[in-house]
């Protein structure tokens, strides 16, 4: 299929439209993209041509919508252009004036239909469930890398121009054409569900890179952490004197430093220049390795996952909410995989200082807390993957706690 010319001349623009008119005798399904690109890019009357040959083309291109509202956005701006061209063709006056009116009113009232019926109604304030986030760096976390993983993901799955006209029609029965690209559509940014889990979900995400290996060669700016993970069983480990020992009290373990249960972790300075940390680093570190340290000495271990606190605490209403914590897409591209869970009502409460001295604050009242802790694994075999910072990687999805919902048979649900 030719593709829409970026300028020309009266001749050649009167050929182009025949060809697309012939495209949609022959109701080929490159016809509707190719006819929008050309009305939306193009000013028809500097180009040479006629009201009536407008007409046609923009009649056309109305007429190749399939009946589906959410589509007549562009639907109802060809009907009003052929309107505004009527009288100054042939047809003005004529039975077709009359019936462009009317399916420009009919696709109009469709249109109204359609938002109403799909029109969120939001609920009060007052209403709304509350979920508050407690970090180490405020407005870091809820707000900047909020900003950075929505730039993240519209970068990652915009669509192009070609695409989202070619969201507008369905068309007629299709054809195997794999290369015409003027009818591809089928991206990841045009499911609205697979977006929606992207853009309106909160999203946990480093000022740093994170890199997992099972090679202690080339490690970041923070040097390593190293862990044995099998299935059922981890344990920290530190590399000294050319040999592999126990973290919690030096002794040396019998096992090669390539043995593929281990796994090293190290991090990069904070690279996010807008991120603040108001906490004295740990020893004698520089600043822009702190809050990487910090990290790195919370990394936590369970079987072959690596666990990764960053002190971030959600707080909620568990009567009424659950949080499912999901990988983000993001890792399986870099060679790693995420657990999922499910935040409930907080674990181990008054076990220990940290869960006991929890609460006291006005606004912690009727809620229950737990941290967010991230599980990563290398796939298998994959020796190392990078996270770079700025990139998602889990997602924190509220959902209805199982006390606040109740599943019955269709024929046993009351009838009001």
């Amino acid at each position: 299929m030719r593709p829409v010319p970026d300028a020309m001349p009266p001749d050649e623009a009167r050929g182009y439209l025949n060809y697309l008119l012939t495209l949609a005798i022959r109701r080929e399904q490159a016809f509707a993209p190719l006819a929008a690109a050309f009305l939306r890019e193009h000013d028809l009357d500097a180009l040479g041509l006629t009201a009536d040959e407008q007409l046609s083309l923009l009649l056309a291109a109305a007429q190749s919508f399939a009946p589906e509202p959410r589509r007549y956005g562009v639907k109802l701006e060809f009907l009003e252009r052929a309107r505004a061209l009527l009288p100054r063709s042939r047809l003005a006056g004529s039975p077709t004036e009359a019936q462009v009116g009317q399916e420009l009113r009919r696709t109009a009232h469709e249109l109204e239909r359609y938002h109403e019926a799909v029109r969120v109604r939001r609920a009060d304030a007052g209403e709304r469930e509350r979920i508050i986030v407690e970090s180490e760096a405020p407005g870091w976390f809820t707000d900047l890398a909020q900003k950075r993983a929505a730039a993240h993901y519209q970068e990652r799955y915009r669509l192009t121009p070609e695409a989202r006209r070619a969201q507008n029609y369905t068309g007629p029965a299709r054809d195997f054409e794999p290369e015409n690209a003027a009818i591809r559509k089928e991206f990841e940014g045009a499911c609205g569900p697979f977006m929606n889990a992207r853009t309106h979900a909160f999203h946990v995400l480093l000022p740093f890179d994170l890199k997992l290996s099972r090679s202690p060669r080339d490690p970041l700016e923070t040097g390593v952490r190293i862990f044995y993970g099998a299935p059922g069983y981890s344990f920290p480990l530190r590399y000294q004197m050319g040999r592999l020992t126990s973290d919690r009290d030096g002794a040396v373990v019998d096992v090669p430093v390539d043995d593929p249960r281990l796994v090293y972790v190290s991090a990069s300075r904070v690279k996010d220049p807008e991120f603040a940390w108001d906490r004295p680093p740990p020893g004698k570190a520089p600043p822009e390795l702190g809050f990487p340290l910090t990290v790195l000495r919370h990394l936590g271990a369970l079987g072959e996952y690596v666990q990764v606190s960053c002190n971030l605490k959600v707080w909620f209403d568990a009567s009424r909410v659950a949080i499912l914590l999901q990988g983000a897409p993001e890792l399986d591209g870099l060679g790693l995989t995420g657990a999922s869970g499910l935040l409930t009502r907080t674990y181990g409460l008054g076990t220990n200082e940290e869960y006991a001295r929890a609460g006291g604050e006005p606004w912690q009242e009727g809620l229950s807390y737990n941290y967010v802790n991230m599980h990563l694994a290398l796939r298998a075999g994959v020796e190392s993957a990078v996270i770079p910072h700025g990139t998602p990687i889990f997602t924190l999805h509220p959902v209805l706690s199982r006390q606040a919902v109740a599943f019955a048979d269709a024929p046993a649900a009351p009838s009001s």
